[in-house]
């Protein structure tokens, strides 16, 4: 019995999330598949030949809403989802607008909040 700790001896370990300014995933899936929009909730009706998905995450989260007004004032996209507790933007649209949203996106962050931003990455 001397192998097991006492309450009293166990490490007690305090995690504590502290935002940065930051974009940590800039990304856009061109011609996804459909089930891909039924599986996210998102609006099947576009057209997929001509369709992308691009996803943002970011810290702190609250970022997400001026990020999804930036997005659809850059380009013709649409939200499909923004969430201000975790920090998550998706947008859809043809490649190009989310191409567009997403740099309108990073380059606002960087150039006028100071974000730390990751490169756009597509597949």
């Amino acid at each position: 019995m001397e192998d097991i700790l006492s309450v009293k001896d166990r490490m007690r370990i305090v995690q504590e999330l502290v935002p940065g300014k930051q974009i940590t995933l800039a990304h856009i899936i061109a011609n996804p598949d459909d089930v891909l929009y039924q599986k996210l909730g998102l609006d099947p009706s576009l057209d997929y030949k001509s369709s992308a998905i691009g996803i943002i995450t970011m810290s702190p989260a609250e970022t997400a809403i001026i990020a999804g007004d930036i997005a659809i004032k850059a380009s013709g996209s649409d939200l499909g989802f923004v969430d201000r507790f975790s920090g998550t933007l998706i947008i859809t649209g043809t490649v190009s607008s989310v191409q567009s949203a997403l740099d309108a996106v990073c380059e606002y962050c960087e150039e006028t909040l100071h974000f730390t931003v990751c490169p756009i990455t597509k597949t």
